[in-house]
């Protein structure tokens, strides 16, 4: 939970303190307070009452273990108010829910601002610190993370300066709602005149308007008016992506490019004030930049380390990227008739996509007809059971526990350990539900007794179009490989066995928490994976070979066009929030320079995408994070690659990896699991070992 810093841990019991029952037969997710909206505010006021009885606990001094346990327990308590109201202010559809979830949310974070400035536990954590030789490798390291955490926030410094880093995180925050509230006002519009400019499979997007023509008939008759039919196309990302893939009109994609490029225009000055807050925060902690600010507690440790891996990234695409860039040149001139071919931004989607319908023959429609979303259901099914020996079961939802009548919800059950956890499946899309994918977790794992452990709690959030079906509707291979994405997330979250929820499933440094769903994307793409669920919705014949190949080939066609995009992505991220000139002048012309140096494509003058770039907000400094993660879940892969559904590559998978969460060291987990060989050390951090995606990619070592 990135709004959580010092306390963003978990419950323990001992001889002093209370054992809570923590879920009821009924209540949202499970917790007895939240039968109603009004719930949220008695479940925070009830948090911040046991946190201070643990609070007053701690003040009396006791050992390290139980300052430690005690300290999981008020995170706990707190994280399944804050998470709670995560999930629920994303997908509830009763208004009443969310705004009271959003209330309880901005009162746990004024509490948690209250524990994070609190001395007293800031000097108590530092002397348990200095007093835990004897205590477990998971215990001193939250011990450790405690500190590091509590003085990331400013906790150390003199009263005036940490007043100021207090006002500079508030206007942080504030920026922050300023700038997505504009992309979800602004979303941006283009008008179409005729309508038949827009084909009907295009018709699904855009909505109807009309303008008056005046018309005279003759000079001696009378004028009147001719109402003509158009298109309003929103250039919402979504929406423009479409267009950009399927619109055969250039100067229509050429508008909406423009125009979804160059909204929130109010952005434009948000975003630079976000990253003079961001800097100044980190200069009053320290450091030179936000960048070394932000990547400090991660894996690679400083924007030293991170920007040579990328520039290392960059020059290993470069060649491949430029042989995609001639095809597409020479596609476009072939097939329109131009000597010179040149590409426009607006027409690198729409060629793309062309050829690769041209060179494979895929139909979507055909693809999808194997992808009912009950067929990718039993996937997950058949990768849990295949991987730990463990099954998914539906079990029934007590009154009020759902939020949506098709919420699903299911427990992992392994034969021997019983369940593992609990998962919500919530798959439809609905109105004001959030947009994407995502994985919310609910309840952290922890251990409250020798005999007795907390099981972790998540939901898996989609937004499936179509019938509420699950047999009916049909994804696209893009929406499963999001799906198993996802899933790699939830599997990390139930699979977790750590003593504190600190440590839990994803509670881990931004650069690791990435791999596990990117190495079960793998998985979406192996035919032995896809033809034991991908079944024709009306024959049940399995998914054919040849076409997972044509899939595969598809996807690959320009795979290094797509990477350079996301190294792209990467190196503005570090340069906007690396060491800066301030004030800063247009941050536009950095984007555009980057982009010259980092990709084949032009930059059109006016347009400025930072500006919806949300992970500027979310991932600040920490975009490359995708990156590593490419590269790490390249080189498992080739470890599971033989044999991906057995029992052996399972355990290795669990015992070795997903089971610690953030408990140990990452790079530890990554050795243990795939050799030396997974990484390099560079400065004081480490950098993933490309050669994997590099082969993978048959890039060979012209970088």
């Amino acid at each position: 939970m990135s709004t959580i810093r010092a306390f963003h841990l978990k419950k323990w019991n001992s001889l002093t303190l209370t054992i809570r029952r923590t879920f009821s037969s009924s209540g949202l997710y499970g917790f007895p307070h939240l039968k109603s909206p009004q719930g949220f505010q008695a479940f925070a006021d009830e948090a911040i009452l046991r946190s201070g009885e643990l609070v007053g606990y701690i003040k009396t001094m006791p050992s390290a273990v139980e300052i430690v346990r005690a300290m999981d327990e008020i995170s706990d308590t707190v994280c399944s108010v804050i998470d709670s109201a995560e999930l629920c202010r994303h997908t509830h559809p009763n208004r009443e829910f969310v705004e009271e979830a959003n209330k309880a949310s901005m009162k746990m974070n004024e509490y948690l601002h209250h524990l994070n400035t609190n001395h007293d536990l800031y000097d108590l954590v530092k002397k348990a610190e200095q007093e835990c030789h004897m205590l477990s490798e998971e215990a001193q390291r939250g011990l450790r993370n405690l500190r590091v955490d509590f003085e990331r926030g400013g906790i150390h410094l003199c009263a005036e300066k940490l007043d100021r880093v207090n006002t500079q995180n508030i206007e942080i925050s504030q920026l922050c709602r300023e700038y997505n509230e504009n992309i979800a006002v602004d979303t941006g519009y283009v008008d179409i005149y005729p309508s038949s400019r827009i084909p009907k499979n295009l018709h699904y997007f855009v909505k109807p308007i009309y303008r008056s023509n005046s018309i005279t008939k003759d000079l001696s008759g009378p004028s009147g008016t001719l109402k003509e039919k158009g298109f309003r196309i929103k250039t919402d990302p979504h929406t423009l992506a479409s267009l950009l893939q399927f619109s055969s009109d250039d100067e229509i994609r050429k508008m909406v490019y423009i125009r979804g490029n160059s909204v929130p225009n109010a952005n434009v000055n948000v975003l630079k004030r976000l990253i003079s807050a961001r800097h100044e925060l980190a200069q009053m902690m320290g450091c030179k930049s936000y960048a070394e600010f932000a990547v400090k507690p991660n894996m690679a440790s400083s924007p030293k380390v991170v920007m040579p891996f990328l520039l290392e990234m960059s020059n290993m695409v470069r060649a491949k990227a430029k042989e995609e860039l001639d095809l597409i040149k020479k596609f476009k001139r072939e097939r329109c008739g131009q000597s010179d071919g040149d590409l426009r931004p607006w027409d690198e989607a729409y060629y793309m996509t062309m050829m690769k319908s041209s060179t494979y023959k895929l139909d979507s429609s055909v693809v999808a007809s194997y992808f009912s979303l009950s067929n990718c259901l039993e996937g997950l099914k058949v990768l849990v059971q295949s991987l730990f020996g463990a099954t998914f079961h539906n079990i029934p939802l007590a009154t009020g526990e759902s939020w949506d009548p098709q919420v699903l919800k299911l427990s992992l059950h392994h034969p021997e350990e019983g369940d593992l956890g609990y998962l919500y499946l919530d798959l439809y899309s609905r109105k004001g539900k959030y947009p994407g994918c995502a994985h919310f977790a609910i309840k952290g794992g922890r251990r409250i007794s020798q005999s007795e452990y907390q099981l972790p709690v998540v939901a898996l959030v989609c937004n499936f179009s179509g019938s509420r079906n699950p047999s009916s509707v049909r994804l696209n291979h893009s929406e499963v490989e999001t799906l198993f994405h996802e899933f790699g997330h939830a599997l990390h979250s139930l699979l977790s066995r750590t003593d504190y929820q600190h440590f839990s499933g994803t509670r881990v440094v931004l650069d690791f928490a990435e791999i596990p769903s990117n190495l079960f994307e793998y998985y979406a793409w192996d035919y032995r994976v896809l033809r034991t669920f991908a079944k024709h919705h009306s024959t049940g014949d399995e998914i054919p070979q040849k076409l997972v190949e044509a899939m595969r080939g598809a996807r690959d066609m320009f795979a290094a066009t797509d990477l350079q995009r996301q190294i792209y992505y990467a190196l503005v991220d570090q340069t906007l929030f690396g060491e800066q000139t301030f004030p800063l002048e247009d941050i536009s012309s950095v984007v555009a320079e980057l982009k010259r140096k980092h990709t084949y494509w032009e930059h059109v003058d006016g347009t400025h995408w930072e500006t919806r770039f949300s992970h500027l907000l979310n991932y600040g400094a920490g975009y490359y994070s995708y990156l590593y993660a490419k590269c790490f879940a390249a080189t498992i892969w080739k470890m599971c690659e033989d044999d991906p559904l057995s029992l052996t590559t399972g355990y290795a998978l669990r015992t070795k990896f997903l089971q610690h969460g953030g408990a140990r060291e990452p790079s530890d987990l990554l050795n243990d699991l795939a050799g030396d060989g997974i990484y390099r050390h560079c400065d004081g951090g480490i950098i993933p070992d490309i050669s994997s995606l590099c082969d993978e990619m048959k890039l060979g070592k012209q970088y």
